[in-house]
């Protein structure tokens, strides 16, 4: 089930990743590649938990956001999409958490 948002984020993303890097920020971040791409997912990914625990959920929203937009250009700088996340999910809907990480340790 696709999410117009994310639609939109994807397509957008997609758009700016050939635009000059002085004239955007996705942009700049594919110029930069995906070690800096990385590095600020894991950046927004250490601000999000940072804010769960602060106790002030309001907080938390932006930082997830941030996170999932920074997801996205890794995803893309991969030649992936959030579908390709989705098609995972589903594949583990109904195999338990413990079932299903066992499998991949094998």
């Amino acid at each position: 089930m696709a999410d117009p948002v994310f639609d939109r984020l994807e397509a957008t993303i997609r758009e700016r990743r050939d635009a000059p890097a002085d004239t955007s920020y996705t942009a700049s971040l594919f110029a930069k590649g995906r070690p800096k791409i990385a590095q600020k997912l894991g950046e927004e990914a250490v601000e999000t938990v940072i804010a769960a625990c602060s106790g002030d959920e309001a907080s938390i929203v932006p930082e997830a956001a941030d996170l999932m937009f920074h997801l996205a250009v890794l995803l893309a700088d991969a030649g992936l999409s959030l579908d390709d996340v989705r098609v995972e999910l589903e594949r583990r809907e109904g195999v338990g958490g413990l079932v299903e990480k066992a499998a991949r340790a094998g």
